[in-house]
């Protein structure tokens, strides 16, 4: 198991969320804001089997390019998103009965 950490502008986030929902990822949405790429992202924390791994960025890219079809490219927008994979081995999940 990896945890997917992934900062995405927030002129892509409504669409990359829709998208992700649609093809059933579970994630939390947190506001952030900060150093790394300062105002006007949001992060995305995702649980992924390393075999999924490329199919989940391409999804989020996806999702970005059709928000570019319709709106255009944000000027000034470097990046649409920033993503880190993390070993989540040691992680357990929280089962409640």
């Amino acid at each position: 198991m990896k945890l997917m950490v992934c900062i995405v502008n927030n002129f892509y986030v409504e669409n990359v969320e829709k998208q992700l929902r649609k093809k059933e990822y579970r994630m939390t949405e947190l506001a952030s804001t900060g150093g790394f790429l300062r105002k006007g992202n949001t992060t995305f924390l995702l649980g992924v089997e390393e075999q999924h791994i490329e199919s989940l960025k391409t999804v989020i890219k996806e999702a970005c390019l059709q928000v570019e079809q319709t709106r255009g490219k944000r000027k000034g927008n470097e990046s649409r998103f920033t993503s880190f994979i993390v070993d989540a081995n040691h992680g357990l999940p929280l089962l409640f009965q």
